[in-house]
Formats: C-alpha cells, sequence, structure tokens
C-alpha cells in the first residue's frame, strides 16, 4: 500500500492507537496523525523515506514508522522501551497488512553501551545496520529531572546510526539541541515548528488539554 497525497496518510494514521498505558516516567504523549503526516510528507518530498531504511526511535504506537512504509520506505524500523506500545505498534501493522516492517522493545541507553563496539553490535542488532532516516520525538524531560538528559541519548543515538535526523524538542531549548547536535557532526537544514497538543492523561494534568510549542529539526551528518 502507498499513499500518493497528504491527506490520505493523515486519514491512515488516525487508525494509529494512543498509547494503551501512558507511563508518566517515559513521557508518553501520543504526536497527532496531523501532525505526523505533515512531517512525513515533508521528509517525503525531501527524499529521505522514498526507498530508504528508516528508525523510528522511541515509536511508542509506531506513528513515524507506520507512515514511513506507506511513503513507500525500504525497510521501516520501530524501537521502544515500553512492551505495552509496541506490541500496540504490530497489531496496526498487521491491521493495515503492511511489509517490511518490524518494531522492537529495547533501551537505547543498552544499545549505546556498545555501539562503540563494531563486531558486538553488529552481531546483536543486524537491523541498525545502513540506516539512511531517523524520526524521532525524545522525551522533553519535563517532568524529572532524571529524564532532563533523555534527550542527548537520542541526540548521540539517532547521529551516531544514521546521516539524517528528524527530532522533535522544546522550542524553548532550540539553542542548546543545535549546538549538542553540532558535537556529533550534525548541522541545521530545516526547521518545521508545531503546536503539539498535550491531552489530560496523568493526574498531574489540571486542564483538558493543552498545546506546547515544538520543532521538529531536520539535521545531517557533516564530516568534520
Amino acid at each position: 500500500m502507498i499513499i500518493k497525497k497528504k491527506k490520505n496518510l493523515e486519514i491512515f494514521l488516525e487508525k494509529v492507537p494512543s498509547h494503551p498505558n501512558p507511563k508518566v516516567e517515559l513521557e508518553q504523549y501520543s504526536t497527532s496523525s496531523l501532525i505526523a503526516s505533515d512531517l512525513m510528507w515533508n521528509a517525503f518530498n525531501i527524499g529521505d523515506i522514498h526507498n530508504k531504511r528508516i528508525l523510528d526511535l522511541g515509536c511508542g504506537t509506531g506513528i513515524f514508522s507506520i507512515a514511513s512504509n506507506l511513503l513507500d520506505s525500504k525497510y521501516s524500523l520501530g524501537i521502544d522501551i515500553d512492551d505495552e506500545s509496541i506490541k500496540s505498534a504490530i497489531v496496526t501493522s498487521k491491521q493495515l497488512n503492511l511489509k517490511n516492517i518490524k518494531f522492537i522493545s529495547e533501551d537505547i541507553k543498552h544499545i549505546l553501551e556498545i555501539i562503540d563496539s563494531e563486531f558486538v553490535f553488529k552481531k546483536k542488532f543486524p537491523c541498525l545496520l545502513n540506516i539512511n532516516t531517523v524520526i524521532q520525538n525524545p522525551p522533553f524531560g519535563s517532568q524529572k529531572k532524571s529524564k532532563k538528559s533523555a534527550d542527548r541519548d537520542f541526540i548521540e543515538f539517532a547521529m551516531k546510526i544514521s546521516p539524517v535526523v528528524y527530532s522533535f524538542h522544546m522550542k524553548s531549548t532550540e539553542k542548546f539541541v543545535i549546538e549538542y547536535f553540532s558535537e556529533f557532526g550534525g548541522e541545521l537544514t530545516h526547521k518545521f515548528s508545531y503546536n503539539f497538543p498535550i491531552a489530560n492523561i496523568y493526574n498531574f494534568h489540571s486542564k483538558e488539554s493543552k498545546d506546547v510549542k515544538v520543532t521538529a529539526f531536520r539535521f545531517e551528518k557533516i564530516n568534520k
């Protein structure tokens, strides 16, 4: 199944469910089909999706990996630490009868520990070889101090895996994000701004929902 229109992509992505049991410590906020379809359509038009090997890092229920598959990626892989989200993503991909897509439950911290050991890394994670594009929406780190370094792990991981990275971050952290990506050879090429809806899913939420300003950055790895 190949999607040819952006609106059709959004309609299909509406079938991707939210996190079945969102965990506050993981900051699991689902990306809307509107935002996901817009970013992925832009990435497709730039040339980062069609016939490419895509990694959806911190994939949740798989909205970006499923979108890339619908846009004719060569291979789509979703990784998330949460087993429940992975199971949901697998169910959805089967319901849509998607091919060349895979979801695995894994902590990226564990992969980072061996990523520089080429032999061990290739043996344990052959599915991560030759990734062309990473799409990620890492935790914003707004609830726990321990989570404020989570986005750094995502950035390091993505830049070591792929020459092209799309990464969501709070708009207010733009300066830090650009500087940190540059430490791993990342050069900013595009920015996409969104009002990201945060639904009332945790007991500390006082409003039904609110929007936060986020930016999806596109970085390319350059040789230093």
